[in-house]
């Protein structure tokens, strides 16, 4: 993994420090020419991994690259499933076997019956594996080394003790699309703890990761003592704590912590985005 990640809250206005930010992201961004305008900015600056959800949106972005490949030759995307809001909206109009249907599209006596019994038989492993192949076609023909399982799902299978849902995601990642799986987390400890369990070795964790404490489930402290004793490859994200630091502080203090791979940021405009990156690189190489 690149060392720098560029995430895609600002693209659907996703605002950890105001709804009045918020509401301009939604503005700016409600072309997808501005979408690309900015990731091309970023890979300007050499960035060149956007980390993003599944959104509807995302699918006219992956478009755009697939028909220019020599421009995008060395672009890379890390999916993040699902986008829960879709599903959750889908589910409410739907049911959960209208959703199935609506979102497991392909063969009518193959994927569709698979996706019947295992609703019939309360398969959920064989239901993950078929909404994680129908959030994939969108990315068809894009390089995607890592797919990431959103941290609403993870944690919620922690907490539910679902631990072979969580190894089985990782299972199907790597044999279907032969790509490494990564999980998004609130709770850095406890789901190294299961995937170690589980045999998955050195895994891919991205979690929030910033020097006071924001959304990080048992606190700062078992997090550095984390990074600093166990194996595994670390994605820092909300590293301004929403909004609570410093930006220079902030990325000084993930950079002078064990074990941090990669660094996700999201940002609006090229100014920003330079900042940032330059910021990365001045600490690191301190």
């Amino acid at each position: 993994m690149e060392r720098i990640l560029f995430g895609d809250n600002q693209f659907f206005a996703v605002n950890h420090i105001s709804d009045e930010k918020s509401r301009a992201q939604s503005i700016k961004f409600r072309e997808d020419s501005a979408i690309i305008k900015t990731l091309d900015e970023a890979r300007a600056l050499g960035i060149n991994t956007f980390m993003c959800t599944t959104h509807d949106r995302i699918a006219n972005i992956c478009e755009i690259v697939r028909n220019d490949p020599e421009k995008y030759k060395d672009f890379k995307i890390f999916p993040c499933m699902p986008y829960a809001h879709k599903y959750a909206n889908a589910v409410t109009e739907l049911g959960i076997a209208g959703t199935i249907k609506q979102y497991v599209p392909g063969n009518l006596f193959g994927t569709m019956l698979k996706g019947g019994m295992a609703y019939l038989s309360k398969d959920f492993l064989s239901i993950t594996e078929l909404l994680i192949d129908a959030e994939m076609k969108m990315f068809n023909g894009i390089n995607t080394p890592v797919v990431f399982l959103q941290n609403v799902i993870t944690d919620l299978l922690l907490g539910l003790h679902a631990d072979e849902i969580l190894i089985g995601f990782y299972n199907h990642v790597k044999k279907k699309y032969n790509a490494e799986a990564g999980f998004i987390t609130m709770n850095l400890p406890k789901l190294l703890d299961v995937l170690e369990k589980g045999g998955i070795e050195n895994p891919i964790i991205c979690s929030s990761i910033n020097k006071v404490g924001f959304r990080m489930s048992g606190g700062k402290d078992i997090y550095e003592e984390t990074l600093k004793a166990r194996k595994f490859r670390a994605i820092a994200m909300q590293v301004l704590g929403g909004g609570a630091i410093n930006p220079k502080e902030a990325i000084e203090y993930v950079c002078n912590l064990p074990n941090i791979e990669s660094i996700l940021f999201g940002a609006s405009s090229r100014a920003n985005i330079e900042n940032t990156v330059s910021t990365i690189r001045f600490f690191d190489t301190q």
